[in-house]
């Protein structure tokens, strides 16, 4: 799941690759509030995964969105 977030970061929201790794902060790769909206659209049109901004905006790193909507996909 690490890749394919990875992946809409780095195509969709033009996020330098290099910097993103699951340890990562939002302000480490410079995703600001309006794409975290657009990630949250991008979720649930792409993995029909449904996750917030707000929810987005709460985890403190990559890999904690990415358990996230790993807990969302799995229907927990």
């Amino acid at each position: 799941m690490f890749e394919i977030v990875k992946e809409m970061l780095v195509s969709k929201l033009k996020v330098d690759p290099e910097k993103v790794t699951p340890g990562a902060t939002r302000e480490d790769i410079d995703l600001d509030s309006l794409a975290l909206v657009e990630l949250s659209l991008l979720l649930e049109q792409e993995l029909d995964v449904t996750v917030s901004d707000d929810e987005l905006i709460a985890t403190e790193s990559i890999g904690a969105m990415v358990e996230l909507i790993e807990s969302r996909r799995a229907g927990v």
